[in-house]
């Protein structure tokens, strides 16, 4: 019996009564159920903690009142934020009691985010981002510069432990926040990735043209490392940025930047076309990534697909007897940031993932439709450059749809037929289901004798896979490689694919822990980017983490999956163990298999989220990718993670 199906037998003696109603005061509920608040206590959770506290600054610049911030990683990973905005309120809350700001820092949905004219715009309009950092941190302090004084406080896992007190006198403006994750919340790891918080610290510099952010790392006092962002040039700098650095070639000079205004509400976009085949359109709320979109995404696909068509007719590029040019084909080699401001902004969660507001998909219709359509009639060379490499993917997708139909009929991947290489599960209910796409045969031969064939299903993979960041769709079906995996999850590709015909919930891939293995899932999961996008979004992808060591003693075993782990079992086995390192999932037997990789209660899969996706967006193509120098710079720039490995 599974976890899952115990956890579901209730003894009839087990009663529910009032006894058993609690009531979590103050920032109790945090604690208790940080993933509500943070998404995860995980690495995610542990870096949300630093973007909240620094969207309180952001906000303030929106707000026209900041123009500097600056983040710092001390030993131990304490983060300390300082701005120079305005300061948070310190006058006495009149309804609580208590400062203005001790209130911002212990109780959730406090703040100056829901009316009353502290902001217009903001990001963070829950109000529980400055108490969820204080309720998950050991220790946190806070200083603000505000109405000629210093004011300090501290607070240990939430509660205040001193008095808001002046501690000296200023002449400037700011709040100044330090505080260390709390490691009894963040039982994974407490350390920070200087990469991570890079990665969105230049983000917002991005998005709020003339906002000047440095992040300091000054974990080793002989190796500080310091990095500032500011620029001018806003979003269409970071388009410019993400085409350098994935290498492509841009296909006109100038980037596209178009805005406009409604009341308090701002629209702006910036585009511009490469020579490369991929989509990277990212949109942003309030300076908040939404990764899964939402109205303003969805209304400049629509609008961007709608002018074009328009364009292409006006000027005869499409004849009359042509079909129109659908989305895929207009956004082939694109790269775009939507960025919308708005009071009011309808996030479907504290992590803002996908913005609701149906105005300000309007609002994005009514600037394509004004300038984007200007600009295209102002400048008929940069359109009809567009517009023939958007001519050109359509004449693709024709000929894949005709590969499409041939594949079919060679491979059966319009019949019921499936893969030879799949061991299929009896049960049929995806939500009960898995799929393990395994490297290699004699791996996938353990996997198929050491699974529960109930729900578990195996396709044994074979040789390198296409790289589809290099190919078109034209390419993809009827590949060898790619074939299988098409038919195993029978949901289709591309324009085809369709969620609901998935025939597992879990797809979980299955690699050797190695260079070759890591090239395997980098492949699979390129493919799954480009093409079944709607897998990882949604949820469905996986990766599982076989072992590296086996550690044994007589009838002791344990299985480790990282050096530490390895000498730690060294240890508890008294330093004379013997160690086996798996070079392949091959070595292992069905039971070592079904005990380390496939077993539900004991394994480790790693889900695949679309934030993770978003990320490794840029990696995928300078990787994969045509160019050479942007690879190279690459390996470069990460070669230092690899100096230490014991090869």
């Amino acid at each position: 019996m599974s976890t899952e199906q115990e956890n579901m037998n209730l003894t009839a003696t087990e009663e529910y009564d009032e006894s058993q109603i609690q009531v979590l005061e103050g920032l109790d509920a945090v604690r208790k159920r940080p993933g509500m608040y943070i998404g995860s206590t995980g690495p995610r959770g542990l870096h949300h903690l630093v973007y909240e506290i620094v969207d309180n600054s952001i906000d303030e610049a929106l707000a026209g009142f900041c123009t500097d911030i600056n983040v710092e990683i001390l030993p131990g990973d304490i983060i300390t934020v300082r701005d120079n905005g305005r300061g948070i309120p310190v006058g006495l809350n009149e309804k609580l009691g208590l400062p203005s700001v001790t209130v911002v820092l212990t109780v959730l949905h406090a703040g100056g985010k829901f009316g009353g004219g502290g902001y217009k715009v903001a990001g963070g309009l829950h109000g529980v981002g400055s108490s969820v950092v204080n309720a998950l941190s050991e220790w946190l302090e806070i200083e603000v510069s505000r109405e000629g004084h210093v004011h300090a406080q501290r607070f240990e896992r939430g509660k205040a432990v001193t008095d808001l007190k002046i501690i000296g006198d200023t002449d400037q403006t700011g709040t100044f926040v330090r505080f260390k994750p709390d490691a009894e919340i963040f039982t994974d790891t407490t350390e920070y990735d200087f990469e991570t918080l890079q990665k969105r610290l230049r983000e917002q510099a991005f998005l709020n043209a003339g906002l000047r952010i440095t992040l300091t790392d000054r974990r080793d006092e002989e190796n500080i490392r310091e990095e500032e962002y500011c620029y001018e040039g806003g979003i269409s700098s970071f388009v410019e940025y993400m085409i350098k650095t994935r290498g492509y070639t841009p296909l006109h000079d100038d980037v596209i930047h178009i805005s406009i205004g409604d009341g308090d509400s701002v629209a702006e976009v910036a585009l511009q076309y490469n020579d490369s085949y991929n989509e990277t359109v990212i949109s942003f709320a309030n300076n908040m990534h939404t990764v899964d979109g939402g109205t303003h995404e969805q209304a400049f696909k629509n609008g961007l697909q709608r002018i074009f068509n328009n364009y292409a007719r006006q000027y005869k590029l499409l004849k009359d007897n042509d079909s129109n040019l659908k989305g895929d084909d207009v956004r082939e080699g694109l790269t775009a940031v939507v960025s919308v401001k708005l009071t009011d902004a309808q996030f479907e969660s504290q992590t803002k993932a996908k913005l609701g507001n149906t105005a300000i998909g309007t609002l994005v219709t009514k600037l394509l439709n004004e300038k984007l359509t200007a600009y295209l009639e102002e400048n008929p060379a940069t359109a009809r450059a567009i517009l023939e490499k958007s001519i050109n993917a359509a004449r693709v997708r024709e000929a894949a749809q005709k590969a499409r139909e041939n594949a079919r009929k060679k491979t059966g991947l319009g019949s019921l037929r499936m893969p030879e290489k799949l061991a299929d599960c009896i049960w049929k209910d995806p939500e009960r289901t898995e799929l393990f796409i395994v490297e290699g045969d004699s791996a996938g031969g353990s996997a198929i004798q050491g699974r529960d064939r109930n729900y578990q299903a195996i396709l044994s993979m074979w040789g390198k896979m296409l790289n589809v960041e290099k190919a078109r769709i034209d390419k993809v079906y009827g590949n060898d490689k790619l074939t299988p995996v098409i038919l195993a999850l029978g949901c289709g590709i591309g324009e085809e694919f369709d969620l609901a015909k998935l025939r597992y919930g879990k797809v979980v891939i299955m690699a050797d822990a190695d260079v070759d293995g890591a090239h395997i899932s980098t492949l699979l999961l390129t493919f799954f980017f480009r093409f079944m996008r709607p897998l990882i979004s949604e949820g469905h992808v996986y990766i599982a983490q076989p072992p590296l060591f086996k550690v044994s003693k007589g009838k002791q075993l344990r299985y480790a999956f990282s050096d530490e782990e390895r000498d730690q079992y060294i240890a508890e086995l008294g330093g004379s163990a013997d160690v086996q390192r798996y070079k392949g999932l091959g070595e292992m037997d069905p039971d070592q298999l079904w005990e380390t990789t496939l077993d539900p209660a004991f394994r480790t899969l790693l889900r695949v989220s679309m934030e993770d996706a978003a990320q490794a967006d840029e990696t995928f193509s300078i990787l994969m990718g045509e160019k050479v120098e942007p690879r190279r710079n690459f390996i470069e720039k990460n070669a230092r993670y690899v100096e230490n490995l014991d090869v």
